[in-house]
């Protein structure tokens, strides 16, 4: 049977694109050799927040005293935290299963392979599309020489089947992935080191905001190694001993690796087809489209942000592509951005480095979360930064603070719809809530500030 489209890959990309297909009439065959949802349900994004949820809880049992309540922490039940994760995900898994039942999609289980431009074999069967989507995702990465062997040195994807809270932790990457679960191992009671060959942790983000976590890390004591570049690791009979290029040596039971995501193109059939690949990476237009005409590539298999929200827009947009809606492109520095450690750091549109360097004059304002009630009532310490052109709209939001992601819809819709610090100094947020940070600082960069210096 032929379809309108063949999705090859089931994660949030490649259902989002399935959905959205089958929601403007196409016929489609979503294939996925492991199970819909892909990593981010399964490996990442939706496992690490209950982890990261988890450590939220034990810390604020800690911490109880300070707040008028008397509780006890008796320590990390981690049986207790995996059967907590595992709900989220096989409730969230049977949620997805069912939207793509009622909409019609062919589910294909199994390990499909590109073998011309609009088929893909699995097992014996090959499945025709008048148009293929690649949705094959990513897989962590290492670094030469280094072995994951899933005991001493391991994978963000092998932390979430921890058997026990490790003593001490060296973490390999001071990426998203990195800072996420250094936090979580550190509520857990475990000693973490970080190790980061950049000189911030967090280095795609304002440099500010890396500094605020650095702060709040210390605090928490969370150390790291920054500008320090990773030489070797050593197993022991009780741990792993890293040695850095400076000589300095650092032990600890577990090395966890974070040192990013590749996409998996190897071995599925693409370059064989004569789509071009980069660095491993499918390279695309606009709107996604491969070198080869009808086939399209999405989510972590393409250089664009390994974001799951990145992806579903990917998808839909593909879906309408092909459609022949003509959706306008993707504008990257408008997607959301979210570390979801302790404290969290979130961010959309610009930093202040990037405007420089397409030559924007800018105006910045910075309200420090100390005046925001609310953040006192969470005990949390950090910034809303917002950064406008010159007498023009505002192009980046960063902020830093326990729970402070979910202010970032109302950053991206400012950033979106490239709206002046004055229009949303109109707008009245309400009281006390961490949402007049955001305010706060419109209401400064507009020049009538209320709680804050000027």
């Amino acid at each position: 049977m032929a379809y309108d489209i063949v999705v090859l890959g089931g994660g949030s990309g490649g259902y989002a694109c399935a959905l959205r297909a089958a929601e403007l009439g196409k016929s489609v065959a979503l294939i996925e050799k492991d199970k819909i949802g892909g990593t981010c349900l399964h490996r990442g994004c939706i496992p690490t927040k209950a982890l990261l949820h988890s450590a939220e809880v034990a810390d604020e049992t800690r911490e109880s005293e300070s707040y008028g309540v008397k509780a006890r922490f008796e320590g990390i039940d981690v049986q207790g935290v995996h059967a907590f994760k595992d709900k989220i995900v096989t409730r969230a898994w049977k949620g997805v299963q069912g939207l793509l039942k009622a909409a019609g999609v062919t589910i294909v289980e199994g390990e499909g392979r590109l073998v011309g431009a609009g088929r893909v074999q699995v097992g014996s069967e090959v499945y025709e599309g008048r148009n293929v989507v690649l949705a094959t995702g990513s897989a962590p990465k290492s670094l030469p020489g280094l072995e994951i062997d899933g005991e001493r040195v391991i994978t963000s994807e092998h932390t979430l089947k921890m058997d026990r809270v490790p003593t001490s932790v060296i973490v390999l990457g001071g990426g998203v992935i990195g800072v996420e679960l250094a936090s979580v191992y550190r509520s857990f009671g475990a000693e973490v080191t970080i190790v980061e060959a950049l000189p911030h942790l967090l280095p795609t983000e304002e440099e500010s905001s890396s500094k605020l976590l650095e702060r709040a890390f210390r605090r928490r004591g969370i150390k790291y190694e920054l500008g320090v570049f990773f030489d070797s690791a050593k197993t022991t009979e009780t741990g792993v001993v890293v040695t850095l290029a400076n000589g300095k040596t650092l032990d600890a039971e577990l090395l966890l690796v974070a040192v990013g995501r590749g996409a998996v193109s190897a071995g599925m059939g693409f370059e064989e087809q004569g789509i071009a690949i980069e660095r491993g990476a499918v390279v695309v237009d606009e709107h996604c489209q491969t070198s080869v005409p009808g086939v399209y590539a999405i989510g972590d298999l393409i250089p664009t942000l390994q974001l799951a929200h990145a992806g579903f827009a990917e998808g839909i947009m593909v879906a309408e592509h092909i459609a022949g809606l003509n959706p306008p492109p993707i504008d990257y520095a408008g997607v959301p951005r979210i570390t979801y450690s302790d404290p969290e750091v979130a961010s959309v549109g610009l930093t202040s480095a990037q405007a420089a360097e397409r030559g924007i004059e800018t105006v910045e304002q910075v309200y420090d979360l100390a005046g925001n009630p609310k953040s006192q009532i969470l005990g949390t310490a950090g910034a809303v930064k917002v950064i406008a052109e010159k007498g023009g709209r505002v192009v980046g939001v960063h902020m830093v603070g326990r729970r402070i992601g979910e202010l970032v819809t109302e950053g991206q819709l400012i950033y979106n719809w490239e709206a002046l610090p004055a229009e949303v100094a109109q707008l009245i947020h309400a009281h006390p809530t961490q949402s007049e940070a955001m305010g706060e600082a419109m209401l400064a960069l507009a020049g009538k500030p209320l709680h804050v210096h000027n």
